[in-house]
């Protein structure tokens, strides 16, 4: 294991709760952070605190409107703010800023002890809200803390960011904040628009005018399982990330791609979402000095799958990856059949074997995948100056 990665992890970040019933539960986190102390992972890391961003840094990337109205509904939840808060989306709770802004300063200050050079890896697994736009919270987000990551890393030095959102749905607020923004490549590999929330992340969506390029779109059909999931990060991230040089590379791992997920519609499995966190590991150490953020996202499947994912997750950050093979710990079982009197996964593996044919093996014009994956490549490759075909 290394001291070079740092995890921030906060027991207050289980206070980030919209109420009973909405699918963004703390159960989640708190499970996640349970089981990487279980599998010894928080061992070898730093793992610290995060205190709550001041106005002034929300406002980096956020408009004053947007920080006085989550204020005004963390007081009253049942005030009128507008701004997106309210409703089954993103209800207003007491105690909603102070909770959101802790998210968001642990990812910030992950990406300034980054840029700093104090850490290599820094994850956030109770990061990763991307919906939320400059001026409105959106989709369970409520500030942007991937956005505010990025503004840290530019307002510290640095030139040139990619940010590589693998959620299942289209990571529409961070793209929006940064759209005209050359120095930052916003890379977004989810479903489709066309059957799934915000609708949005379409091929030809390339970024505004003098950041044309900046902004990269895949949205892949319904039922897309590991082959193609994989296929397509292959495909069109790994040869972005190559042709821009970034001195940092921030991920977001939402891991509501997983087949059992209760939102959506693909069908990736817990080892693919290991894969995906492995490869971009090592595109981080290849073209990026290896200085890596990774945030955490959506996920609603609180035991099975969003759990192992993240613990996977922290592994590979930690350059202590986690055997697939694994058994669960049973201490980490039995808390959950204590609390929820149902059983945990036994393996951290889904038995899947994540595997993929990579884009060289040849463009196949039938596979609503690789068409998919070419529409992109088509939209955006020129203004890189690649070729769609053989970069």
């Amino acid at each position: 294991m290394s001291r070079r990665s740092r995890v921030v992890w906060d027991d207050d970040f289980v206070l980030y709760d919209f109420g009973e019933g909405h699918p963004m539960a703390p159960l989640r986190i708190d499970l996640t952070a349970r089981l990487c102390r279980d599998l010894g992972l928080f061992d070898g890391v730093d793992v610290v605190a995060a205190g709550v961003a001041d106005d002034e840094l929300l406002r980096t990337v956020h408009t004053a409107g947007l920080v006085e109205a989550v204020r005004r509904a963390s007081v009253d939840p049942r005030a009128d703010v507008g701004r997106g808060i309210g409703g089954d989306d993103t209800p207003a709770f007491e105690g909603m800023h102070d909770s959101a802004a802790r998210v968001f300063q642990g990812s910030v200050d992950l990406a300034r002890a980054i840029a700093a050079g104090e850490i290599d890896h820094g994850v956030n697994f109770a990061g990763g809200l991307h919906h939320a736009t400059a001026d409105a919270a959106s989709g369970f987000c409520v500030y942007n803390d991937c956005a505010g990551a990025i503004r840290a890393l530019l307002d510290s030095g640095v030139e040139r960011v990619v940010y590589v959102d693998t959620d299942v749905h289209h990571g529409d607020g961070t793209e929006s904040i940064f759209w005209d923004d050359p120095r930052v490549t916003t890379v977004s590999v989810h479903e489709s628009g066309r059957t799934l929330f915000p609708g949005t992340g379409y091929p030809t969506d390339v970024g505004g005018p003098g950041a044309e390029g900046s902004a990269v779109n895949v949205p892949l059909p319904a039922g897309t399982g590991d082959a193609g999931w994989l296929r397509a990060l292959h495909a069109v991230v790994l040869p972005v990330v190559r042709e821009v040089r970034p001195q940092v590379l921030v991920t977001q791992h939402g891991c509501d791609t997983h087949l059992l997920d209760p939102l959506a519609h693909l069908r990736v499995s817990v080892d693919g979402m290991r894969a995906a966190a492995v490869l971009l590991h090592d595109v981080a150490h290849e073209h990026a000095g290896g200085r890596w953020l990774a945030l955490g996202g959506g996920g609603y499947e609180l035991v099975d799958v969003v759990p192992r994912a993240w613990a996977h997750l922290v592994g590979v950050a930690a350059h202590a990856p986690v055997d697939p093979e694994t058994a669960v710990p049973q201490s980490w079982l039995e808390h959950v059949t204590a609390l929820l009197g149902q059983p945990g996964p036994s393996r951290m593996t889904d038995g899947e074997p994540a595997t993929f044919a990579t884009w060289e093996s040849g463009y196949d014009p039938a596979d609503p995948v690789d068409q998919a994956v070419m529409a992109t490549r088509k939209a955006v490759f020129p203004l890189l100056g690649m070729d769609p075909w053989f970069d």
